[in-house]
């Protein structure tokens, strides 16, 4: 191990880490208190530069996925990311910053002797921050991870931004978890359905006719795609986008300078319109609406997203419906309600998700399939949900999110609760889109927001929206402005007004 001289402290801003190279390795510095503290340089979730993050309230923020870690220690507080900084040895002399260049151990957590046994099902967002949770928290018990998937635990956001535009192979989508922490505990990963969860009994079903007595149990199941109950809707040729294998049937099917349909103008169709476009297909997109995305993000909004697809070459058809898809074994069109025929061979449906709760019972649904939680995401004796089947109390009110990032918080906060803690969600919804080479932002879920106030022009460049309900924040939405973004992810924890965050974001 060797020490470098990197910097000199009065190099150093408070609100800002550093980037310095001690010897091969990258690392940032962050002065806090009177003291320097050294970690790695890029975020263990998708490697972003942590230079460009911002310290506030004692947290350095991720600048690409707002994921939190203390700067004391470099624990990971926040997700996307499930693992801790590393740590490098830092001390001042003469006004240098010195550093090794040898990371310092990870200390484990304490592992006591436990009879229980915890099962987690899904291992998606959800499930895979809660195992994440569950062992840094020391949890000695036997820990079952139960998942349909061959492979699971994988960075589902990546399919529609990157696997299905030829720019990430599927078999490379990043692992939620390393291998060093998969090795931890006594963690069983078990590739299997689950055909009854009996939550009276506290007991699991496996399709092969297994049993599994739990003490504690977390569902995380997520969502199942929807198909449209239309004629032709089971003609080969109409996928959907879930999984890895999904994306990889779609990439196959894909081919540079033919026609793909798809259905749907949320997220997740628009996100695969921008993909497949830049595959080099050309995309034709199915949309109840003139504007898309209008009720999440308003209309202006909305119509500059339109236009820079429509500037990319992808055709709008709508405000219009399908009414059948034609073919006899495969499909060969698509026939819409407005009288337009879109000839295709690939149809791609973005027509949302359903929870997958089928096997639960002892549990109530509800109408639209999810399970209902209290403030501390726990939905029956011994049993916690998180993530797309959750409806859990939000400033209040029900509320059933699909968002990635606010499964991943969920996951932490049940596994907390599992061993005892009293948690409640009170963190900041976030998730992000990823269109045409251009990331947006949104921090915050408004439900009755009646204006919007803009900091730069949408259909122009860079610009942040802040989406009221009278003067208080509700919502803020945003391409670029990394800092103010980073910022407002800890500042709207409590009531943000309007003239406060305009002048944060200054």
């Amino acid at each position: 191990m060797t020490a470098y001289a990197v910097a000199r402290l009065n190099q150093l801003d408070p609100n800002r880490p550093l980037r310095v190279q001690a010897g091969s390795e990258e690392v940032i510095l962050i002065r806090s208190a009177g003291q320097v503290r050294a970690y790695q340089a890029y975020c263990p979730h998708a490697g972003a530069p942590l230079d460009e993050g911002v310290v506030c309230n004692g947290l350095l923020v991720c600048p690409w996925h707002k994921a939190a870690f203390a700067i004391d220690e470099g624990v990971v507080c926040e997700p996307p990311a499930l693992a801790d900084l590393r740590r490098y040895r830092a001390w001042v002399k003469d006004g240098e910053v010195w550093v090794d260049d040898q990371p310092l151990p990870q200390p484990e957590p304490p592992r006591h002797s436990d009879a229980r046994c915890f099962v987690v099902i899904g291992a998606g967002a959800a499930g895979s921050a809660a195992v994440a949770t569950l062992l840094a928290h020391g949890f000695g018990g036997r820990l079952v991870w139960l998942d349909q998937e061959r492979q699971p635990a994988y960075d589902r956001t990546a399919l529609s931004k990157f696997v299905i535009a030829g720019e990430m192979p599927p078999d490379e989508v990043p692992a939620l978890l390393d291998a060093d922490q998969l090795r931890t505990g006594q963690l069983e990963r078990r590739s299997a359905k689950v055909r009854l969860l009996d939550a009276k009994k506290r007991q699991i079903i496996l399709a092969d006719g297994q049993r599994i007595d739990y003490d504690a149990a977390l569902l995380a199941t997520g969502g199942k795609p929807k198909r449209p109950d239309l004629p032709g809707a089971g003609l080969a040729g109409i996928l959907t986008l879930r999984s890895r294998e999904d994306a990889a049937r779609l990439l196959d099917a894909t081919e540079p300078g033919q026609p793909v349909v798809i259905v749907g103008d949320g997220f997740i169709g628009l996100e695969a319109a921008s993909a497949l476009c830049a595959y080099g297909a050309q995309v034709h997109v199915v949309t109840r609406h003139e504007v898309p995305l209008r009720t999440p993000l308003g209309e202006r909004i909305g119509r500059s997203i339109r236009a820079l697809h429509e500037g990319k070459g992808v055709v709008f058809h709508g405000p219009t419906e399908v009414e059948r898809f034609v073919g006899t074994q495969h499909v060969e069109a698509v026939q819409l309600s407005n009288g337009e025929t879109l000839d295709t061979s690939l149809v791609l449906l973005g027509t949302g998700v359903t929870p997958a709760t089928a096997f639960v019972q002892g549990v109530q649904l509800a109408e639209d399939r999810s399970i209902s939680a209290d403030a501390h995401l726990q939905a029956a004796d011994r049993l916690w949900v998180a993530g797309d089947i959750a409806t859990f109390p939000l400033t209040g009110r029900p509320v059933r999110i699909e968002h990635w990032r606010l499964a991943q918080q969920h996951g932490v906060i049940a596994a907390a609760n599992m061993l005892g803690e009293q948690r409640r969600y009170d963190d900041v919804p976030f998730f992000w889109t990823y269109q045409h080479g251009l990331t947006y932002e949104v921090l915050g879920h408004a439900r009755d927001w009646d204006r919007i106030e803009f900091v730069g022009q949408p259909e122009q460049g860079d610009f942040i929206a802040l989406q009221c309900a009278g003067e208080q924040v509700q919502a803020v939405i945003a391409r670029g402005y990394s800092d103010a973004m980073a910022q407002l992810s800890q500042r709207m924890k409590r009531s943000l007004s309007l003239a406060q965050a305009l002048e944060l974001i200054g």
